[in-house]
């Protein structure tokens, strides 16, 4: 009789394996936005058939849109732990969190291609609701106020915009290291080696 070895893989079930997919959605959709990224692509870095991946998530379009909501519901889940660790020091902890998602590859990417398909007929709106999703709980749970809540949405889509720009490569240039340890203090070393560089796929 034949036994199973311990040593042989465990089967990932449905809901792991949906996980794992939009995990390398997220990344590749991050890397190259909407209109770069095909199924296929994102088939092969979840490590599987694009055809599965078509009959878990139908069109790429639902796709994309399922990974924005969970990309959402991720950055609004951090930041509702951090708030309810205390409301000391909070922006700046949330900041912090922020720049802690780094390790969760192509989050901010992802929602700075989403919030640029303000135009598309189906993605303009689910971005719109997921941007006002995040005013709202800056507005309404953590109570700041119209000012604070403008002023930590504008420092976020600069944060996403240096990362997207890669400015890492140039950090040797005086002017992008004063603008790396302005946007990333205290630790701007420990930042720098997660974020994405030039030469990485995503």
């Amino acid at each position: 009789m034949t036994s199973v070895s311990e040593d042989a893989p465990r089967r990932l079930s449905s809901d792991e394996r949906r996980a794992q997919i939009l995990s390398a959605a997220l990344a590749v959709f991050g890397a190259k936005g909407y209109v770069g990224t095909t199924t296929d692509d994102v088939a092969r870095a979840a490590s599987v058939s694009q055809p599965y991946v078509v009959r878990l998530f139908g069109t790429k379009e639902k796709l994309f849109l399922e990974v924005l909501d969970d990309a959402v519901e991720q950055l609004l889940a951090t930041f509702r732990d951090v708030l309810a660790a205390g409301a000391d020091d909070l922006e700046e902890r949330m900041g912090d969190a922020y720049i802690d998602m780094l390790r969760v590859r192509g989050l901010h990417q992802l929602l700075s291609h989403a919030f640029l398909l303000g135009a598309h007929p189906v993605i303009g709106p689910a971005a719109r609701a997921c941007f006002l999703r995040v005013w709202r709980f800056l507005r309404d749970e953590t109570h700041m106020d119209a000012d604070a809540a403008r002023a930590f949405l504008a420092e976020g889509m600069l944060l996403n915009t240096m990362i997207g720009l890669r400015l890492v490569d140039d950090a040797d240039d005086a002017g992008v290291a004063e603008l790396l340890r302005a946007c990333f203090p205290p630790d701007t070393r420990a930042v720098l080696d997660v974020v994405p560089r030039g030469d990485e796929p995503w």
